[in-house]
């Protein structure tokens, strides 16, 4: 009997992928993708889990995973400097280039 493939095998590849180049969209986009990429692949770990002999392309479920969690962290991580940024220079800082130039000047002491 020849073996098939898993379901969402490809879509969890390039979500995972997707994640981690849309980290930089203020984090969210990047955490989204992340968060739907999890879910299907643990989805089909479990139809993968069942029938073991059944299915063939298992490592792409695995690397999919790995790049989801890689783009979940990378998203998180943007997320929080950006929150960071809005709290310390404010929305009219982040607009003025040369009162965020202060303020940074501020911040280190020159």
């Amino acid at each position: 009997m020849e073996k098939q493939k898993l379901p969402n095998s490809t879509a969890i590849l390039i979500l995972g992928i997707f994640s981690i180049l849309t980290c930089c969209c203020y984090g969210v986009l990047g955490i989204l993708l992340s968060v739907i990429a999890l879910y299907l692949a643990n989805k089909d770990t479990q139809l993968y889990m069942e029938n073991k002999e059944l299915y063939s392309n298992y490592s792409n479920i695995k690397t999919g995973k790995v790049l989801a969690y890689i783009g979940l962290i990378l998203s998180i991580i943007y997320l929080i400097f950006i929150i960071w940024l809005f709290a310390t220079f404010g929305y009219e800082g982040m607009q003025d280039q040369e009162l965020m130039e202060e303020k940074i000047r501020e911040m280190f002491g020159q």
